[in-house]
């Protein structure tokens, strides 16, 4: 029996099929784009270790609900599982363009040799930089009069080359979203001091997205040199949850209750990932839950620096030191 855990699931159509039952697959290269520099999936046949206290996390950030950190006792449920990750689907909601992924688990005893090398090199792997900007929006960028200013260095980066024997140089620019929908924008260069726009068509764009000043564009070339582009919201808008969830305590019970039937009876169970609800992992390799907890001993005075997420969907690093430990809490300072 396969037990689901709903974790408050955006309402798309799901990777596979775009609601006609036409298959359609969802770019991995822009789905990680908008997921944020910071975001990776476990491979599928790896092992990995699940976390239902950060699942019930991440339901109550998905519904903008503030919950106790403490996730209400279940009976027989631990506090983590070690599972093999079965199956990763990526999808896109088709009201919001907010990113989730759908994982099938299956809580395991005992593993092979090859479920904890594909762990171990999940631990290693990164992912190839990608070609693209991302820009939050401005008022003027989402006017319905103006057009999207786009920086120099990442339109001559990004877009194809215009050419500047043209009074004044322009071109007409199709990009893919991540439901695989064409928009198409006319790029020009002008105005004093001269700057790269959108123009024609990005007043559809912006409408047909509702798009906001403060949500965020991006823009990225695909390993076959195609346009794509995508957006995140500047506010996480609650999502929208079938009729039949009645309220967010069953959300977390659901996803209790799945997780301790799959533990109970090592089933397969499906949970939902949202990378941009929380910055809840609940789902992590095994490798990397290994090396964080027994690899890693933390010391007082001991230095250490974090990657943070910047606004342009960069990544900077900041430091700090371990300032006391406390019955195995530890604090920290932080600095840059």
């Amino acid at each position: 029996m396969k037990a689901t855990a709903s974790s408050a699931a955006p309402s798309a159509a799901p990777n596979g099929s775009d609601g006609t039952g036409e298959k359609r697959t969802i770019n991995a290269e822009l789905w990680h784009a908008c997921a944020g520099p910071l975001v990776s999936l476990p491979p599928v046949g790896s092992l990995v270790v699940y976390f239902p206290q950060g699942h019930s996390e991440q339901v109550a950030a998905s519904m903008q609900k503030d919950i106790d950190v403490h996730v209400p006792n279940y009976p027989n449920l631990p506090s983590k599982l070690i599972c093999l990750l079965h199956n990763v689907t990526l999808h896109a909601d088709s009201e919001t363009d907010e990113v989730y992924a759908q994982m099938t688990l299956q809580p395991v005893s005992t593993y092979d040799k090859e479920a904890l090398q594909l762990s171990e090199l999940a631990l290693r792997q990164t992912r190839p930089p990608m070609e693209f900007f991302c820009k939050t929006l401005t008022a003027s960028d989402t006017s319905t009069h103006g057009g999207f200013s786009v920086p120099r260095r990442a339109a001559e980066k990004i877009f194809p080359p215009l050419d500047y024997s043209m009074q004044p140089p322009a071109q007409e620019l199709q990009a893919r979203d991540l439901h695989d929908n064409t928009w198409t924008f006319r790029h020009i260069y002008r105005g004093q001091p001269k700057r790269h726009l959108l123009t024609t068509g990005w007043s559809l764009f912006v409408s047909g997205k509702r798009l906001i000043a403060g949500d965020s564009v991006l823009f990225i070339r695909d390993e076959k040199q195609q346009l794509l582009l995508g957006i995140r919201r500047a506010n996480r808008q609650p999502t929208n949850i079938s009729s039949s969830v009645l309220s967010s305590d069953s959300m977390h019970i659901g996803v209790l209750a799945a997780a301790a039937h799959a533990a109970a009876n090592h089933s397969p169970f499906t949970v939902f990932y949202n990378p941009r609800a929380s910055p809840s992992e609940f789902v992590v390799p095994f490798a990397k839950y290994q090396k964080a907890v027994y690899g890693n001993q933390i010391s007082l005075g001991m230095r250490f620096r974090m990657l943070f997420e910047t606004e342009e969907s960069g990544t900077r690093r900041s430091g700090g030191m371990n300032l006391q430990q406390v019955r195995g809490a530890t604090g920290f300072r932080y600095g840059r």
